[in-house]
């Protein structure tokens, strides 16, 4: 039997920071969850999970989606952070979804909700790009408003972020029915970093600001270096698990 194949779109990159407010950067949020969650995924599920970038890159639209179309991804999900004036959190899905679609998001969304303390701005359809031109199952998560005062002191602390990831966590595996790992069971990926239960995960914070979490050192490294003479004050946190 074939494993779930999870495409998960950290929003932006590269010359594209999104959103960018109160010290924050949409894309380095994004990456942030996006990152976490695969970790997540990995560990709990016999599961295949690819980012559509795992770096600072940018691509287009059309790429994020020719990626999970190539892949034969089961479930698209496309992480970002709001802006604009608002507040709280809100999903969007394709107006054309069909009801896996629907199902997914009618799980999914009331999953992260609870993990937030936020107002909750509903289940919401979009003609975005990449709901529009992927082939499977597609939703996009907009997690807080980092232009509002509070949203954006959520989304400093580590405990929230850890929280969106659960969200997202948590609904997906009710959403796709995933299966537990097994026994003896490592999950792989097919991008370049493969993470399993005895990889450590590192969190790095940089001036206070959590950028990232790597179980691959080459990553852990590069971003170090990025930031070592710029940065007041570097932070690397082992994160245990259990």
């Amino acid at each position: 039997m074939s494993k779930t194949k999870i495409m998960i779109d950290p929003g932006h990159g590269g010359r594209d920071p999104g959103a960018v407010a109160n010290g924050l950067v949409e894309k380095e949020l994004a990456l942030t969850i996006a990152r976490n969650l695969r970790t997540a995924l990995l560990n709990h599920h016999d599961v295949e999970v690819r980012l559509t970038r795992d770096r600072d890159i940018f691509l287009t639209l059309e790429e994020r989606a020719r990626l999970a179309n190539t892949w034969g991804a089961d479930c698209f999900v496309s992480i970002h952070i709001n802006a604009g004036g608002g507040t709280g959190f809100e999903t969007f899905i394709h107006p054309n979804a069909g009801k896996a679609t629907q199902d997914i998001q009618n799980i999914l969304h009331p999953q992260i909700k609870n993990q937030l303390a936020c107002m909750d701005r509903g289940q919401k359809k979009a003609n975005f790009a990449v709901l529009r031109l992927t082939k499977m199952p597609a939703i996009l998560t907009e997690n807080l408003f980092l232009d509002h005062t509070q949203d954006a002191k959520q989304l400093k602390d580590t405990n929230v972020i850890h929280a969106i990831t659960q969200g997202h966590l948590i609904g997906l595996q009710k959403a796709l029915h995933l299966p537990a790992l097994k026994p003896n069971t490592t999950s792989t990926t097919e991008t370049n970093t493969k993470p399993n239960t005895e990889t450590p995960t590192y969190r790095l914070r940089i001036d206070g600001k959590q950028v990232g979490a790597y179980q691959q050192q080459d990553n852990l490294i590069e971003q170090i270096q990025q930031h070592l003479h710029a940065a007041k004050k570097i932070e690397l946190e082992r994160i245990l698990k259990g």
